[in-house]
């Protein structure tokens, strides 16, 4: 049997562990393939590359740093000492100041995973775990006010799982009493961080508020009438497709507005640095949400 000396091999001394972890993790087989051992297949499969990926970087890195180190201590500067303790930061292996602040955010966090989403790279997860774990109660970080279009689906489309939003829906993404009850309850039971007001393209609710066509019941025209005042100037101005997507946007902005004007608790929250407020709009085409200032 020949020996391999990982001295010889840097990189081999950490594959090998995850070699051996891959390798020690049942195969799936026809008869298992329910989903959880589905799940767990996949997750350790994606342990591993993420494991070899680290290393394989940190070796490239420190490739390149020795030659740069060697020059200098060669210029009569002493380099420094192979067992020289890095910044305290990094000898703790927690991210040095600033480096991943924009992952700390709830917003950032809900874009990153709609950028997964349009890309076809959505999470593998344990669905069945997390259900049996959500029992006991939910923590959710945001709330998403939605229309109700069968197309925009905001745990899809942001990337998320049981438990991570509170969902409110209406069409047109509309605010009354009811819609902002429910999102009290989420900030002020659930300590929800974030709101987001979410238009999208091609709304059938501010297609109707655009048409000026008279609508065939009272609940339809109280709908309508919700929306038509911030979206009926701009039929002066645009026509077609921009005229809806500007319209679904100006719509999602003013929502927003409305909901910190007419909840003193929501409007509290955010006074108090609890809550962000935000708006976005969701192409149906590219899959992308873009958040609106």
């Amino acid at each position: 049997m020949t020996i391999v000396r990982t001295s010889c091999f840097p990189r081999a001394a950490f594959l090998l562990p995850a070699v051996a972890l891959l390798l020690a993790t049942p195969a799936v087989t026809a008869a298992e393939t329910t989903p959880d051992a589905l799940h767990q297949a996949l997750e350790t499969k994606q342990r591993i590359e993420q494991r070899v990926a680290s290393q394989l970087s940190r070796d490239s890195s420190a490739q390149h740093a020795r030659p740069a180190a060697a020059a200098h201590g060669a210029h009569g500067t002493a380099a420094a000492p192979a067992h020289a303790a890095p910044t305290t930061a990094l000898a703790h292996g927690e991210p040095a100041a600033g480096a991943h602040a924009a992952e700390t955010d709830v917003w950032s966090r809900l874009l990153a995973g709609n950028r997964r989403f349009a890309s076809g790279r959505t999470r593998v997860r344990a669905v069945m775990a997390q259900r049996a774990a959500l029992v006991a109660g939910q923590h959710p970080e945001a709330v998403v006010l939605a229309c109700a279009d069968s197309r925009v689906s905001p745990e899809l489309l942001f990337d998320q799982s049981l438990g991570d939003l509170f969902v409110v829906r209406a069409a047109g993404n509309v605010e009354d009493p009811i819609i902002l009850g429910s999102m009290e309850y989420a900030v002020e039971h659930l300590h929800a961080k974030l709101i987001v007001v979410l238009g999208h393209g091609s709304c059938g609710a501010v297609k109707a508020a655009l048409s000026g066509d008279e609508m065939p019941s009272p609940n339809l025209v109280a709908l309508v009438d919700k929306i038509r005042p911030t979206v009926q100037r701009l039929n002066a101005c645009f026509e077609g497709a921009e005229l809806v997507e500007r319209g679904a946007k100006a719509n999602a902005r003013h929502t927003a507005i409305e909901v910190m004007t007419n909840s003193k608790i929501l409007r509290e929250a955010v006074e108090k640095g609890h809550l962000k407020i935000v708006s976005g709009f969701y192409d149906l085409t590219t899959g992308l949400v873009t958040p609106l200032e």
